[in-house]
């Protein structure tokens, strides 16, 4: 067990600072509030507050046994399945041969995986000893680009939702919620991956709470998460400033310190809405994320004209920056509030520089129209924001689900539709976390999963369960 002591740690924010220091001059960004728009006052939002170079220190095991409790019947141990392990020829870099498939246009198939990676795939594939997939459709591993893995009540006892007004409202909660429970948030946050990973999701962005009264024990238990689950899952974290960044003091040191020690996205949280000072807040965000090399994904809820602003201000702010393909902008409410011409506009601005969309698709607000926007160029993914947390009771962590909850949402009901709500759940969503080897295709990552499921239409209506998941070429669940 290794521990990093506090000098260590001081080292690193104190190195990151230096950084700060040496950085070129930036370009002008500044700008005002738009004409006849203010902070729209803190109120309920749907949206949930969510690199491991170092080791960090630990109260508990680190390893299978961060659940102690037996899953549930059905759910894979991420292990590879004797199916699996009769086509093995020894260690290293094993061929296996996944035969009988079908490719989301009906086709069939074969993939070959060598070690970590798919080495082919063509009709007919096959071998003496491959695994006989029994024509299911395969499809690339589902990705969730966006989720509160540190504050998930997954496993816990029943909590109900709250009856909150304000978005204060809904973290006074959790603070009172999460203060409560003595489960360690990576016991909690690995009982979820393990749903996960029987659901068909390998790769998870979660945004992680940095703030004054917990400092970064999320953060350093997010650590310890990925490192336990590095063969199974791969994990990308968030700084997510929940309770405000400028407004609340100490947090953007706490957001400095928690990139030094290997988060790898810098969060914001709307910042006219909670800060109060939108510029300050964005310039805060670019310049960190420009000085470590970071990347950047925001929490954008405000609605309307203020909203939209925002999102023209972040793009101008990633043009200056030179962060092109860097950033993210999660909810985006206010896109689905604003006149066609003006959406319009910002989407082939989004398009040009390359910044990604993130919906959870809810019921009760506006939502990105996610099919107009991709017409024009965009990456728009769809993520389960918070699952089973103090936030809410609902989420599966099935990134299938969230895919039909998206169709849903929208009425989409051809089959192209169904390809656009799954591509949603894999290969955009891959795309706008930065996964750049993901997809069925010679050389990309082997990280596939297999429905009994006719067409994307019928797996998207009716998520079969009973899923065979591959993590790097072997078979884990199923």
């Amino acid at each position: 067990m290794l521990t990093i002591s506090v000098a260590a740690r001081e080292w690193a924010v104190q190195h990151s600072d230096q950084k700060n220091a040496r950085r070129a001059d930036r370009a002008d960004v500044s700008g005002k509030y738009p004409a006849g728009a203010a902070p729209h006052p803190a109120r309920r939002t749907t949206g949930r507050r969510r690199k491991n170079r170092a080791r960090l220190h630990s109260g508990a095991q680190i390893g299978h046994d961060l659940d102690r409790r037996p899953p549930p019947r059905g759910v894979g141990t991420g292990q590879p399945t004797v199916a699996c392990r009769r086509s093995m020829k020894g260690p290293g870099m094993e061929t296996i041969v996944y035969s009988n498939l079908r490719d989301i246009d009906g086709r069939g198939i074969g993939i070959r995986c060598r070690g970590p990676r798919i080495e082919a795939v063509s009709p007919g594939l096959t071998a003496p000893d491959a695994v006989d997939c029994g024509g299911r459709l395969v499809l690339p591993a589902f990705v969730e680009p966006h989720v509160h893995l540190d504050k998930t009540l997954w496993g816990e006892d029943w909590v109900p939702g709250p009856r909150a007004a304000t978005l204060r409202d809904y973290i006074e909660n959790e603070r009172r919620v999460l203060a409560a429970n003595t489960t360690p948030p990576e016991v909690r946050a690995g009982r979820l991956l393990s749903e996960m990973l029987r659901h068909g999701t390998t790769a998870v962005r979660s945004h992680v709470d940095v703030a004054p009264d917990i400092g970064l024990a999320h953060v350093d238990a997010m650590l310890r998460l990925r490192e336990a689950w590095a063969e199974r899952v791969d994990l990308q974290f968030v700084a997510f400033p929940q309770q405000g960044l400028l407004s609340r003091p100490g947090t953007a040191d706490l957001m400095r310190e928690a990139i030094a020690l290997g988060v790898e996205t810098v969060g914001g949280l709307d910042p006219a809405g909670i800060d109060g000072d939108p510029e300050g807040q964005l310039r805060f965000i670019f310049d960190l994320a420009t000085t470590t090399g970071a990347g950047i994904d925001i929490h954008l809820h405000d609605p309307g004209d203020l909203g939209a602003w925002q999102v023209e201000r972040i793009a101008d702010h990633t043009d200056a920056s030179g962060l092109a393909g860097r950033v993210m902008i999660s909810h985006a409410y206010c896109l689905g509030m604003i006149p066609m011409d003006r959406l319009e506009r910002i989407g082939r601005r989004l398009a040009d520089l390359r910044i990604s969309l993130m919906t959870s698709a809810p019921a009760e607000t506006a939502v990105p129209p996610v099919a107009e926007l991709v017409d024009l160029g965009v990456t728009v993914c769809c993520g389960s924001d918070g699952i089973r947390d103090a936030w809410s009771p609902f989420g599966t962590g099935d990134m299938l689900e969230r895919a039909f909850l998206t169709a849903y949402r929208f009425d989409w009901n051809t089959d192209d539709d169904f390809r656009r709500a799954l591509d949603c759940a894999t290969g955009a969503a891959a795309r706008a976390i930065g996964i750049a080897d993901h997809g069925l295709r010679p050389g990309a990552r082997a990280d596939f999963v297999m429905i009994d499921a006719e067409t994307a239409g019928d797996a998207v209506c009716r998520r079969p369960a009973g899923r065979r998941v591959v993590r790097r070429g072997k078979l884990v669940t199923g």
